[in-house]
Formats: C-alpha cells, sequence, structure tokens
C-alpha cells in the first residue's frame, strides 16, 4: 500500500470511529433513530477501506501480469491486455445491443430474443 493510500485509509478509519462515537453518544441522549443513522454512517467509511485496499491487490495483480508478460517497458503486457478486451467484445452481442443499453438487438443477431405484444 502506498503513503497516499494509508493514509486515506487512516483517514477513512479516524472518521467511522468518530461516527460510532457520535452513534454511541446519540443512543445515550438522544432519540434511538439519530444513533440508528450514526450506526450506518460509521460503516461507509469501513466499505471505503475495503475497496481500497480490494483496488491495491487489483494493482498488485496486474503488476505481476505486466511482469511475467512483457519486458521491461510493460508494453507485451498492453498487448495482453489488448487482447483480453479484444476477445471480450468479439463475444459480445451485436452492435444495436451495445448502443441501446442490452434492450435491442440486431435482425441478424444470434442472441437476439423476439419480442411479444403480450402483457
Amino acid at each position: 500500500m502506498n503513503r497516499s493510500a494509508g493514509l486515506l485509509s487512516a483517514l477513512y478509519l479516524a472518521t467511522s470511529t468518530g461516527l460510532a462515537w457520535t452513534a454511541v453518544l446519540a443512543l445515550r441522549q438522544g432519540p434511538p433513530w439519530i444513533a440508528c443513522l450514526f450506526a450506518a454512517a460509521s460503516l461507509v467509511p469501513v466499505i471505503a477501506v475495503v475497496r481500497e485496499s480490494v483496488l491495491r491487490d487489483q494493482r498488485r495483480a496486474l503488476a505481476e501480469m505486466r511482469g511475467r508478460v512483457g519486458g521491461p517497458d510493460g508494453q507485451a503486457g498492453a498487448g495482453a491486455a489488448d487482447d483480453i478486451v479484444r476477445a471480450e467484445l468479439n463475444t459480445a452481442c451485436c452492435e444495436r445491443w451495445w448502443t441501446s443499453c442490452g434492450t435491442d438487438h440486431d435482425s441478424a443477431c444470434p442472441r437476439r430474443v423476439p419480442r411479444s405484444s403480450a402483457a
């Protein structure tokens, strides 16, 4: 974990601790719904810390993949990534499916599902 990600995670955890403490104080002195609100809010920074760790793992895996695939400049790794993207696009559906966010298909598309007029 680099320094900025570690600092950001520490800030997230401090914010989560402060919100949890506020939830405890609200439970003692205020209405219970406010305590529930602060308790739920204290979970959001914890989710952010988990997200940061997932991103770190993905960056590490990508660096390892580039190291295995290519030379020192990483160009061969970029070529492997291009091959992966090309394969995914080739297995995707038709052009109209892409432009209509998955609602329509071209007439020649093999994955076209006939629509019925039945409600």
